[in-house]
């Protein structure tokens, strides 16, 4: 079976689930020290959203990661489909489900903490289109399938937990706090909160972040050349691609 061209009823309720997790936790994170704390200090905010979605990421690749191989960022997906570990038919149905996920996951904090914000609906005006901003963003995208290719392909069997600090640390980091995920830049659009985005913004931090996703995919697919059978094909994070995982499995041999 080719693994980067099937699709799974499951692996696309991961990527729902997973990537409307994500977004919770990082628009939530927010939310509650600015809006309902009352919270004046931004480095309080950067904090608070840096250990959540580090912690956070870490458990959804961890549950999700065996089923679609917790992707949540079409940048990744695109990066995979890049390095031609996902068809693009796969890859559209991902993020079809991630984009899903992201605006069903802004809708819910709305929800959740409608006492304080008083509307399910926003649209942003933070202006986020600085060309450092933007560099920022693809250097960030370019970095985190850095990691993820770098883990998968080079054996680690603590990619999950890679993910998670690294994007737990470029948070603290970076100038644009780290978005790094076209359905993270568009769900940020539909909140008040400070971590929100101006539509405009989130166009141009979409295009950097595809732009770093491919570029990272181009360089790493270099560092790291595939070493399978002819015909078969490894999932970031699936552990049911490991040699002798079971009926199905694409024998992927470790390098």
């Amino acid at each position: 079976m080719d693994r980067s061209s099937f699709i799974s009823s499951r692996g696309l309720v991961a990527e729902f689930i997973g990537t409307m997790g994500l977004i919770v936790v990082a628009i939530g994170s927010i939310v509650l020290p600015q809006l309902v704390w009352g919270s004046t200090l931004p480095y309080e905010f950067v904090f608070i959203n840096a250990m959540a979605v580090g912690f956070v990421l870490f458990a959804l690749i961890e549950t999700l990661g065996p089923l679609s191989g917790a992707h949540f960022n079409p940048a990744v997906t695109i990066a995979l489909t890049v390095s031609g570990e996902c068809s693009p038919k796969k890859a559209g149905c991902y993020i079809i489900a991630q984009l899903a996920g992201a605006l069903f996951g802004v809708l819910l904090v709305n929800v959740f903490f409608y006492d304080t914000v008083q509307s399910l609906y926003f649209i942003s005006e933070v202006d986020r289109s600085s060309i450092y901003l933007i560099l920022s963003e693809f250097f960030c995208t370019f970095m985190l399938v850095a990691v993820i290719f770098g883990c998968v392909r080079g054996g680690s069997d603590k990619t999950p937990l890679a993910v998670g600090l690294f994007v737990g640390g470029m948070i603290l980091t970076t100038s644009s706090t780290m978005f790094a995920n076209p359905a993270v830049d568009i769900a940020r659009i539909f909140t008040n909160a400070a971590c929100g985005i101006a539509p405009l913004s989130s166009l141009y931090f979409i295009i950097a972040g595809i732009a770093g996703a491919m570029t990272a995919a181009v360089v790493f697919g270099w560092l790291y050349p595939k070493k399978l059978k002819e015909g078969e094909k490894c999932e970031a994070f699936d552990c049911s691609t490991k040699v002798g995982a079971g009926e199905g499995a694409c024998s992927c041999k470790k390098q």
